[in-house]
């Protein structure tokens, strides 16, 4: 297996890339910007892409989804509640005093129960809305391992007072879908560190009452 995180952009976002060095194939989940580092990076390990993962439609996360589908084509999955913040890209890329990426609808919705990823790494796509409407979280069972998005960091949670956030829905995602996984669960979260379901249930702030 093959598993690696860039933080890309000017946010430094959370891209990984995870692949099969026997089959020769690879998925991209959240690449945000770099997106010709990406692509080396794929082309120095011998990956052919066959999805992208896209946790949230915020600039960072999706920006360069579409460039990258466009150097390999694979396609773009996404859960389509977020299709309004696609929409409003431009107001995105004001907000970071960037230019504004191009961007497309996705080739297909991330839903819950979906089953995604590689044949021998696959994940189960987790509904976790709050900090957007259509966020996810994919679960990699046999991996033991979530990418959360930014659903849940190491000592916090995603912000939601930007359009699609909601507090009360985010803290429903969390307690009810990412805490019921196991407590050696290893969570990449959006941005920042790596930690684990149970570590954040006994320290992070936000989730000491659950």
């Amino acid at each position: 297996m093959i598993l690696e995180t860039l933080a890309v952009g000017p946010l430094q976002c959370n891209c990984t890339i995870l692949g099969d060095e026997e089959a020769r194939e690879a998925i991209v989940i959240d690449p945000g910007d770099e997106v010709g580092r990406i692509h080396r990076r794929l082309t120095q390990l011998g990956l052919k892409l066959k999805q992208i993962l896209v946790t949230h439609a915020h600039i960072d996360h999706v920006g360069g989804a579409l460039r990258l589908k466009r150097l390999t084509g694979a396609p773009i999955l996404l859960n389509e509640n977020d299709l309004p913040l696609l929409q409003m890209m431009g107001a995105q890329a004001a907000w970071l005093g960037v230019q504004t990426p191009e961007t497309a609808p996705p080739d297909e919705s991330l839903v819950e129960g979906m089953r995604v990823g590689l044949d021998s790494h696959p994940a189960q796509v987790l509904y976790t809305p709050g900090h957007t409407q259509g966020s996810v979280s994919l679960h990699f069972v046999p991996l033991k391992m979530v990418i959360a998005g930014d659903t849940l960091f190491a000592g916090s949670i995603g912000r939601t007072d930007l359009p699609g956030g909601n507090f009360d829905q985010i803290m429903d995602s969390i307690e009810s879908r990412l805490l019921a996984l196991p407590d050696e669960t290893k969570v990449i979260p959006g941005h920042g560190p790596i930690t684990t379901i149970g570590n954040e249930r006994r320290t992070n702030p936000f989730l000491r009452h659950a």
